[in-house]
């Protein structure tokens, strides 16, 4: 029998899914889950028959988090372990699992479109000056925008989009059927079907920014996207210019983003991620007019579970067939 730690509500929920998955796979499971005390821990011999692993979004956000992390290191005989988020960097326990050559895969993509969503949500926001109009119900002031305020049209603007995965390639799609202007950048060349009129690597940011009339990051954190948008980067960028991050909080200096936002060198923003989550109540970002604010939630659907369980089981049937699996760290 192979062993696999799935939560209580991913056993349930999936026991069909799980079982027709196995069937092809030539696999007899033996699920295990958590003890619902989330203090409580599995014992010795029950990990011995942990081999696969799944790290879901109802342990990641729950009182059992801690209790997944050190089953993981008390399994002895552990050979894969799948992650629902993309950024694994983020575990504590994912050293643990290197050193001892666990196989580590992600469920990268299954949340793509929802936060590609919001990401355009938030720049049609920004474009269209909603922040004035929230301002103004909220002092039951009937406030119509004319003259200088009046927003630019969308068309014709620049948009330099920082990651061209499933959110990135999403966002461009959208700013091309708005008429923009759209910049990529990422590692490999442009494709005749990428949805971007220019692509460039990450060592040409400094130059592109001073075209840009918007930068959206969907990029993952790595040491060389590390806070690439700061008091340096930000000047370079044309007066007034809007930025929107839904990728990670470490990439912008968020000191600098504030002082840009307050300065009007930056127009308005967009931001989901946070160098520190939850924001801290004394932020200023929650105050500024000119900032749209959300607590790390724009993947938030209610297929994500769904397109991410899939993943895991396509995996699991190539893991069984010595096959590549999808998604690899």
């Amino acid at each position: 029998m192979t062993g696999i730690l799935l939560s209580k509500g991913t056993a349930a929920g999936y026991r069909q899914e799980l079982v027709a998955a196995a069937r092809e796979a030539g696999l007899e499971p033996r699920v295990l889950r958590l003890p619902d005390d989330p203090k409580a821990r599995l014992v010795a011999a029950d990990c011995a028959n942990i081999e696969i692993a799944y790290l879901t979004r109802d342990i990641t956000f729950s009182e059992h988090y801690p209790a997944f992390g050190e089953t993981l290191a008390a399994a002895p005989n552990l050979k894969w372990a799948h992650f629902v988020n993309t950024g694994v960097d983020q575990h504590p326990f994912l050293r643990n699992l290197v050193e001892r050559g666990i196989r580590l895969t992600t469920s990268a993509g299954s949340n793509g479109e929802p936060v590609a969503q919001t990401a355009i949500c938030g720049l049609l926001m920004l474009a269209r000056r909603f922040p004035h109009w929230w301002a103004a119900q909220g002092r039951r002031e009937w406030a119509p925008m004319r003259g200088d305020a009046v927003p630019r049209d969308l068309q014709g603007q620049t948009v330099l989009i920082v990651g061209l995965g499933t959110v990135g390639m999403t966002v461009a799609r959208f700013c091309q059927m708005l008429g923009m202007q759209v910049i990529g950048v990422r590692r490999s060349p442009r494709r005749p079907e990428d949805p971007v009129h220019e692509i460039h690597t990450l060592a040409a940011l400094p130059e592109l920014l001073a075209r840009c009339d918007w930068v959206v990051l969907a990029c993952p954190l790595t040491p060389e996207t590390r806070r690439i948008i700061n008091s340096a980067t930000l000047a370079r960028l044309p007066r007034g210019a809007h930025l929107v991050n839904v990728a990670r909080g470490e990439i912008v200096d968020e000191s600098a983003v504030i002082a840009a936002l307050r300065s009007g060198q930056l127009g308005g923003a967009y931001l989901d991620v946070f160098e520190k989550e939850p924001l801290p109540a004394d932020s200023p970002l929650w105050d500024l007019p000119n900032a749209i604010v959300s607590p790390h939630n724009a993947s938030a659907s209610s297929g994500n579970d769904d397109r991410a369980m899939r993943i895991f089981l396509a995996n699991l049937v190539k893991w069984a067939r010595g096959k590549p699996l999808q998604n690899e760290v």
